[in-house]
This record gives C-alpha cells, sequence and structure tokens, in this order.
C-alpha cells in the first residue's frame, strides 16, 4: 500500500541463502493494524526475487515463516544450482520494470475469456484464486468501495497514513524514494464506476483535473482459503503472478485497496452464494496507460549481502 516497500533482504554468499524480513517501521497503523498489506507487499517482493532468479538460471527454493520465533523473518530462499531454470517464472522477468500501478481511466474493452482464464491459472499456481465478479456481485463490489473512500477522506488515521504516504509539490516529488508522488496521483475522477483513490485527500492536485472514468470496470476477486500471515504471503506471491502475466500480455493493472481496509466492509466482498475465501486484494485490470514509474528505495537501503 502507498509504495512503502516495507521489506529487507540479506543475502548469505557462502550458502546461497537469501532471507526476507519485513520492515516494521514502514506500517500504516490506521489502514493496515494488521500489517496484512505489508505482507502481501512482502510477498510480491519474494516473487520478484524468484523470478529474478529463475531469470538468472537459478532454481529458488521458498520456505515461508521459517522461524516461528522471529516474526520480522518472513522467508528464505535458498539458490539452486544452474541448469534447475523454471522456465515459467523465467518468462515474467521483463514484466518486472514494465509493470506500474495505472490511475488513468481504461478502455470499455472485455478482456477476452481466454485471457481471465489464464490469470485465474495464474493465482491458482501460487495457491490463492482469482475470481471474476459477476453483473450484481461487480456492483456490490464497487458500492463497498465507495463507502471506503468515502469514510476514508472524513477519517483522521486514514488521512494520517496518506499524508505520510504521499509526496506533494515537484521538489519532493522528484527527490522521493518511496510513497506516491504527485505525479502518480492520476487524474481523479469524474463518472463511471472504477473504484479509484483520491490521493489528493479531497484535495485537487494541481493541473490534474478530472476526466470519466470506465463505466464497467474489470475487477477481479484475489482470495486465499485463509487468513494468516502465511496465507497473507501466499496472496502476495499470487498478486504478484498475476500482474506480471497481466503486464506482458498488454493490461494495465491497478488496485482498490479501500473496502479491505475497514473489517466490516471487508467480509461481505466475498461472494455471497459461495461464501468461501479471505479477500486479500481487488484488482482492476483493463487496456489503457501502463502507469507512471513511481520511486524505489536505494538497493544499500534494502540489500545487505553477507560473506
Amino acid at each position: 500500500m502507498h509504495n512503502a516497500q516495507p521489506w529487507r533482504f540479506r543475502y548469505a554468499r557462502e550458502s546461497g541463502v537469501f532471507r526476507l524480513y519485513a520492515d516494521f517501521e514502514r506500517t500504516l497503523p490506521h489502514s493496515d493494524p494488521g500489517n496484512r498489506a505489508l505482507h502481501l507487499g512482502c510477498g510480491a517482493a519474494l516473487f520478484n526475487l524468484r523470478v529474478a532468479l529463475a531469470s538468472a538460471g537459478l532454481h529458488p527454493d521458498v520456505t515461508l515463516l521459517p522461524d516461528p520465533s522471529d516474526p520480522a523473518l518472513l522467508a528464505t530462499v535458498q539458490t539452486g544450482p544452474p541448469g534447475a531454470r523454471d522456465a515459467g517464472l523465467a518468462r515474467l522477468h521483463p514484466a518486472v520494470r514494465e509493470r506500474h500501478t495505472s490511475r488513468y481511466p481504461f478502455a470499455e474493452t472485455d478482456i477476452p475469456e481466454d485471457l481471465c482464464a489464464a490469470l485465474a491459472e495464474a493465482a491458482d499456481t501460487e495457491g490463492a484464486v482469482l475470481a471474476f465478479p459477476g453483473s450484481w456481485h461487480l456492483r456490490w463490489i464497487e458500492e463497498l468501495a465507495e463507502e471506503a473512500e468515502a469514510r476514508n477522506l472524513t477519517d483522521d488515521g486514514s488521512k494520517e497514513d496518506l499524508a505520510r504516504w504521499t509526496r506533494t509539490g515537484a521538489a519532493e516529488a522528484d527527490t522521493a524514494s518511496d510513497g506516491v508522488p504527485e505525479y502518480a496521483f492520476g487524474p481523479r475522477k469524474h463518472g463511471g464506476r472504477a473504484p479509484m483513490r483520491d490521493y489528493s485527500g479531497g484535495e485537487a492536485p494541481g493541473g490534474l483535473g478530472s476526466v470519466p472514468f470506465e463505466s464497467n470496470p474489470h475487477l477481479a476477486l484475489l482470495s486465499t482459503p485463509g487468513d494468516l500471515p502465511r496465507d497473507w504471503l501466499t496472496a502476495g506471491q499470487a498478486m504478484e503472478r498475476v500482474l506480471l502475466l497481466a503486464t506482458l500480455e498488454g493490461l494495465a493493472t491497478s488496485f482498490s485497496t479501500q473496502a479491505l481496509e475497514w473489517p466490516d466492509l471487508r467480509w461481505p466482498l466475498r461472494n455471497p452464494v459461495t461464501g468461501t475465501g479471505h479477500v486479500q486484494m481487488i484488482l482492476r485490470l483493463g487496456y489503457g496507460p501502463q502507469g507512471t514509474t513511481t520511486p524505489r528505495r536505494p538497493v544499500r537501503d534494502i540489500l545487505v549481502i553477507e560473506a
């Protein structure tokens, strides 16, 4: 959430093991009090590491939550010998740099059914479920997202999180290494049903204006059977696999997390007919601009290499 980048890696040269740690100094205490979203973000970073290793011809052997006494240690990754390359992971490597969150309107063009099926299969490969809600369920999700957005704009805690992780003004936005800079806010929504977050906090950022968004957004729910840290890390990896494949296939992507930030709104996101699974993320997919590059922390701040 909010490009907080709450992860740290340590690599031991001698053993060839990466360790992924949560950075609990980069939390969102009001919007993510249980650190669920933090784990999703770290899971996505973990998946990108797996992709990078596969692209280099190495086999990543992942163990989630290897030390129950250390909740900050989220995963270890043992790098296998060259020759055990995972072609499915490796082909996603170009999309790691190409994928950016797009907060712009998408076309009203339908996504082909075979592509939706491929994205669902990508989530299933990682142990999660990606579902594309039907018309009545979709409208219900949109209503929950609108309710959550309205709450966030008047909730002091949500506004504090937003203020901490948004970078306004050219000087701050151009030098930031994290957070959402003003140039990546995207235009304000004027009409349409796309569940967009107002990163300006209700104050129109200079020059961005407002534009109509899609009337029939393509939303997908990413769910897991359980709702514990291991499930959140699983969901983060599945989310990133879906996002990278979508990018390779020419789709633009963004997130809708507002309803997930309120417990009384998150639970009703599930399909009331099946009533199974815990929704971990709402993805917005479509054909449109790929989005703007956002800042990244320097490698020295997130990676320590041990002898």
